[in-house]
């Protein structure tokens, strides 16, 4: 019996021994072909242009080319699921937001993945929610949405970039705390909310700031913890006695069970090439937050703290 015992101590450990030369291995000849970068969105969107800045950063840093491919389509879904679905060796990995990973497969049921369904690599960009109005419009703060909305019950206009986006997240949650209802009307995209706030045909929009960013159109308020370092003088709707603050990650991932390390790989030309300037510009320009980055561990996390909100917020599209 002792001698089975030790025997099979003997080829544990042995296993081991070939699976961590394996692994080491393989982290040392990674990457040896072309690795695919799935954005699970339109080309243009900031997770597009950062997504290419990062291909270039490793395709510079690991020596094999690391290629940039937009699926949008299904609210993220399609592109999303194609890297759940993917062997997981490294080689197709996925940079977006979180939304379609922690919200889509709630409202969607055959999304066919979860949040478990992926490796967090690491965190790239973290969005910010705001409300914006047109030029010269009575709605100054987040009360003023209240009031406006009192006086005139489920008629106020508000725009929304989708169903069961992030803003329209934000919007449902402010109005069941404000114990108030506005009229959420559906766009295409942040881009048309904007034309139709900057014109008048709608009385204010949620959007992400990424799209706001630049629009020069006042902001009642942003739904985040803090303030945003480059709108100093805009007010969270917290700050204004409304709790309401919805998470919107985004960053590089891959299929679960990708090997450790080759996660480690990436994870450290990640941190390295989000440092660089041409890294830096697309962080300065979309506005992001003093905490946008985070490493794998920070990602993980995060996503996990994303999940779990969502899973409140998202029953409160249908309430009972």
């Amino acid at each position: 019996m002792r001698k089975r015992t030790c025997l099979a101590a003997a080829t544990a450990l042995a296993t081991a021994a070939a699976f961590s030369f394996q692994t080491s291995a393989t982290a040392q000849t990674y990457p040896d072909h072309v690795v695919q970068i799935i954005v699970p969105a339109t080309a243009g969107s900031s997770a597009d242009i950062l997504g290419r800045v990062l291909a270039e950063g490793f395709s510079s840093r690991l020596g094999k080319p690391f290629i940039v491919v937009d699926k949008g389509g299904a609210a993220g879904v399609l592109g999303t699921a194609d890297v759940a679905r993917a062997k997981p060796d490294g080689y197709t990995l996925m940079h977006g937001a979180t939304y379609s990973i922690t919200v889509e497969p709630l409202v969607d049921k055959q999304a066919g993945y979860t949040a478990k369904s992926f490796t967090p690599i690491c965190q790239t960009f973290k969005n910010d929610q705001v409300v914006v109005v047109p030029p010269n419009s009575p709605l100054k703060t987040a009360r003023d949405l209240v009031e406006a909305a009192k006086k005139k019950p489920g008629a106020v206009t508000v725009g929304i970039p989708g169903i069961a986006t992030i803003p329209h997240l934000a919007m449902i949650a402010f109005a069941a705390q404000a114990k108030v209802s506005f009229n959420d009307i559906p766009f295409k995209g942040p881009a048309e909310e904007i034309q139709n706030v900057r014109s008048g045909q709608i009385e204010f929009a949620a959007v992400p700031l990424t799209a706001a960013a630049g629009s020069g159109l006042p902001m009642p308020g942003i739904f985040a913890e803090t303030r945003n370092p480059s709108l100093p003088n805009v007010p969270t709707f917290k700050e204004q006695g409304f709790d309401v603050a919805p998470l919107s990650y985004g960053g590089l991932l891959g299929p679960a069970g990708m090997p450790a390390a080759v996660a480690k790989k990436l994870e450290t030309a990640c941190i390295d090439i989000i440092k660089s300037d041409a890294a830096q510009r697309v962080v300065k320009h979309t506005f992001q937050p003093a905490d946008y980055f985070a490493d794998a561990a920070g990602f993980t996390k995060n996503l996990a703290i994303d999940a779990a909100e969502k899973n409140k917020l998202v029953p409160l599209l249908h309430p009972n």
